[in-house]
């Protein structure tokens, strides 16, 4: 018995579910994959992407890593950015971050160690700037969560800023970038406002959503946002 044979199993059983429901499936699947959205996702095990949004295999395309992190120095982002914009011709692409992340409480209070400390230097760019802000928020738990929120708003920024989306919206390209953030304490996919379709209007979407962000109230504590 193999230590994992619980999972083979566990694969087993969707897979013979998936066919029971609709027989062509893979079959299907196997031949092309056609996904409108690309989801930059953090890599934390509590937000599975395709789950969130009910989703089947074939219909998002994923990356993932700590922190929702997107920079012009990380090539395999970058790769999966390219690839699902100039070959899959995807229409959306999601940043998404979630609240209570790991990564970005480790950013803010200084907590990493060893290589993650050299990625996580990018999120403590963005408490930098926003110093201010947090510095504001008497309760540690929001002053994460607003991290969070402020941190998706970036990563927006530099998708939007890089020479592979440029290049699609100059070519015409039906390309909408957006961010939204995950409540892992409820399963809601939440909206940060933030939706950019073309160069002309990225500045300003950016910052009418960042002064939009810094007026909305910080949940309090683990409360949920009422929408």
């Amino acid at each position: 018995m193999g230590q994992l044979d619980h999972l083979l199993d566990k694969n087993r059983a969707w897979a013979n579910g998936i066919k029971a429901a609709d027989p062509k499936f893979f079959d299907r699947l196997s031949n092309q994959q056609a996904p409108e959205y690309l989801w930059i996702g953090c890599a934390d095990s509590r937000v599975p992407a395709n789950q969130i949004v009910d989703l089947l295999p074939g219909e998002l395309f994923v990356h993932r890593n700590v922190a929702n992190v997107v920079v012009h120095t990380d090539f395999n982002c970058l790769s999966v950015l390219q690839f699902a914009i100039e070959v899959l011709k995807v229409r959306h692409v999601m940043v998404v971050g979630h609240y209570a992340c790991g990564g970005v409480k480790a950013a803010l209070l200084d907590e990493g160690f060893g290589l993650i400390s050299n990625w996580l230097r990018h999120v403590q760019d963005v408490r930098d700037r926003h110093q201010g802000v947090l510095d504001a928020i008497p309760s540690e738990q929001d002053r994460i969560d607003r991290l969070c929120e402020l941190n998706v708003l970036e990563q927006v920024g530099h998708v939007c800023q890089n020479n592979i989306v440029r290049e699609a919206w100059t070519r015409g390209q039906q390309l909408t970038v957006h961010g939204f953030v995950y409540d892992v304490a409820d399963g809601i996919l939440r909206d940060l406002g933030l939706h950019i379709s073309s160069e002309e209007d990225r500045e300003q979407t950016q910052q009418r959503a960042l002064e939009e962000l810094i007026q909305r109230p910080v949940r309090s504590g683990r409360q949920k946002l009422v929408d």
